[in-house]
């Protein structure tokens, strides 16, 4: 590093911010590459040339040295200053390859779509970065310094996010070979004795071949028996819909049509249906199979 770079700094441009540049300081901060009071935001060279990253501005996309920037003709990827750190980050061994695919799948992509254009917009739909959009002054003619307090408000606000992103993976990832030991007994359901995150590990174990047609598992202080869908893109799907007549029924309306005392809900689009015991969710598993 050379002796006029500030070392752990982070530079980016002032005015306006974008999740794009916003996410890749945060993703620098929460891996521990950058320091907060380290960041600056402005378009002077000769600052940012002071700084150990710089991102979304400059005109140079160099990971060797630490310049991140998309908007040279001269760069015709995909990626954005988000895309582009989130890659360093793999590539020095800071995220592991299964986290980088999982990140980008669930954020990256969407974010690095969107500040190059190309993300379609949906009425109805809020994406990543309109979020952090929000997060921008109301008023067009703020301060520099009300535009760099919101820009830390964002940042924080996302490495939050990246954070709980991190540990969700985590925790899937742990409870992978409690499903891989539910999934060897095949069958059409699989009975777990405690909460956990299956339905991706289930696919990415190859449960779209799997016979299994239903889960069931504890629910806070109930269990639910829940149908598995046919694919993870189709979430909201079942293979076997629970029975037609159960159909956004509650309580006593599910127990009667049912026979099961321990009737709690059926969600009226048949995926899922609550019970007050194992022994109950069991025997509603039954009917399900039955019907």
């Amino acid at each position: 590093m050379g002796r006029n770079i500030e070392p752990r700094s982070f530079g980016t441009h002032d005015g306006s911010f974008h999740a794009d540049e916003a996410t890749a300081c945060s993703l620098l901060l929460l891996y521990g590459r950058i320091d907060r009071d380290k960041i600056r935001r402005t378009r002077d060279p000769d600052l940012l040339a002071k700084c150990e990253y710089v991102c979304d501005v400059g005109g140079i996309y160099d990971p060797v040295h630490k310049r991140f920037d998309h908007h040279q003709a001269d760069y015709q990827g995909p990626m954005s200053s988000a895309g582009m750190i989130l890659l360093y980050l793999r590539d020095q061994g800071t995220i592991d390859p299964g986290f980088y695919d999982h990140l980008n799948r669930a954020l990256i992509l969407g974010v690095d779509a969107h500040d190059n254009g190309v993300a379609r917009m949906e009425p109805g739909t809020c994406s990543f970065s309109q979020v952090v959009s929000n997060f921008l002054p109301i008023q067009y003619e703020a301060s520099g310094e009300e535009m760099s307090a919101a820009f830390f408000r964002a940042v924080d606000f996302i490495v939050g996010h990246l954070d709980r992103l991190h540990k969700r993976h985590l925790y899937v990832n742990d409870c992978r070979a409690a499903v891989q030991e539910k999934m060897k007994g095949g069958g059409y359901a699989m009975v777990f004795e405690e909460a956990i995150p299956w339905i991706e590990n289930f696919f990415d174990l190859g449960g779209e071949v799997h016979p299994a047609q239903f889960v069931i598992m504890p629910a806070g202080p109930h269990w639910k028996l829940r149908g598995i869908p046919p694919s993870l893109s189709e979430r909201m799907k079942v293979r076997r819909p629970l029975p037609e007549a159960w159909a956004g029924l509650h309580e006593e309306d599910l127990q009667k049509i049912s026979g099961i005392d321990g009737a709690v809900f059926c969600h009226k689009g048949r995926f899922i249906s609550i019970w007050k015991t194992k022994e109950d969710a069991l025997k509603a598993l039954h009917l399900a199979l039955e019907k």
